[in-house]
């Protein structure tokens, strides 16, 4: 017979996995007849959470897994680094997966993990990731999980991001101070919540300073670093080229300054540049580059003292908390 999983049971009861979720763990936030409705088809179909990881969970396991979209990211290298230093506080080992922001193998590494190897889970979603089943069996398996930076609202747990939204705005208000008007945003990606956040701070800033918004300054990039290469070459080589980019990654305002270079434009005379960044040597490029540093190593360690504090007292349902940790803006020669 054909595995059930959460995702099934949703379709046949025209419910959100999210909802199926509750009922099976008798959620209070689920009423009476719902939760009659799905213990009676998971019964029918012989819906099973996996024994192993329910038979694991209980010999509290003293390992959590990270699993981020990647590791050259100045970003992720500090919140790891974070991680671990709770984690050795706490006697814990650190299992790290990398996505390579591909939702086919985050789902793969997820599966592997409902296996019961790890107690927990400390998660940034990839780029490509919209439909949430499997982190639903993660929990329905008892394994926790609480989200840092890229994070997922239809979980219920704990997240850990930093402020974004006004981040966005403060980077493009500081582009607008220092003379830029025609001013585009870069994004890596309409899924994730940190691009759009970061994006409506960029639209609010424009708005407050009675800036028109240009929809052909909204450049979706991708993880393809020559695709994006040729977008951003378009975009300068264009007659109503920008004045100024606000890139939400690093890696994209690496890649203007490579194409800026190719193109002959001058930093910041012709083009100014301010970027999500916590890249170490963003003062020593030519210009150095204007970043919002965030709060990479705070973040870590505070999603993995969370986390662990769970598992520690043996609880495997984190309830909703969002925990908000501030960025700074460093100005240097790329944006003034």
């Amino acid at each position: 017979m054909e595995n059930t999983n959460l995702k099934k049971l949703a379709q046949q009861l025209n419910l959100s996995i999210s909802t199926v979720s509750k009922a099976l763990r008798d959620s209070h936030e689920i009423g009476a007849s719902t939760k009659i409705r799905v213990q009676a088809l998971a019964k029918k179909l012989n819906y099973q959470p996996n024994p192993n990881a329910s038979s694991l969970r209980r010999q509290k396991s003293k390992t959590i897994a990270v699993v981020i979209p990647e590791i050259a990211n100045n970003f992720f290298s500090l919140a790891i680094n974070g991680i671990e230093s709770i984690a050795q506080e706490n006697d814990y080992h650190v299992l790290i997966y990398l996505t390579h922001e591909d939702f086919k193998k985050e789902v793969n590494i997820v599966k592997h993990l409902q296996s019961g190897r790890v107690g927990g889970v400390l998660m940034s979603l990839s780029m490509e990731t919209k439909d949430y089943a499997h982190l639903f069996e993660l929990t329905q398996n008892n394994i926790p999980i609480v989200f840092f930076d890229r994070i997922c609202h239809e979980i219920e747990t704990a997240k850990v991001t930093t402020d974004d939204f006004t981040a966005g705005l403060l980077a493009t208000e500081h582009l607008i101070i220092n003379g830029s008007k025609q001013i585009s945003f870069l994004s890596i990606s309409d899924i994730l919540s940190i691009d759009n956040k970061r994006m409506q701070g960029y639209l609010e800033a424009l708005n407050k300073h009675n800036i028109q918004f240009n929809k052909s300054y909204s450049i979706k990039c991708t993880n393809n670093d020559s695709d994006n290469y040729l977008k951003i070459k378009k975009l300068l080589n264009s007659k109503n080229r920008p004045d100024a980019i606000f890139a939400s990654v690093e890696k994209l305002a690496i890649t203007v300054y490579e194409v800026c270079n190719d193109l002959k434009i001058n930093i910041p005379k012709d083009l100014k540049i301010i970027c999500f960044s916590n890249l170490a040597t963003a003062h020593l490029m030519s210009p150095s580059l204007s970043a919002i540093t965030q709060p990479a190593f705070e973040m870590g360690r505070e999603a993995a003292s969370i986390l662990i504090k769970h598992l520690d007292k043996n609880r495997t349902f984190i309830p909703n908390e969002h925990i908000i940790i501030k960025s700074t803006l460093v100005a240097r020669g790329s944006s003034t």
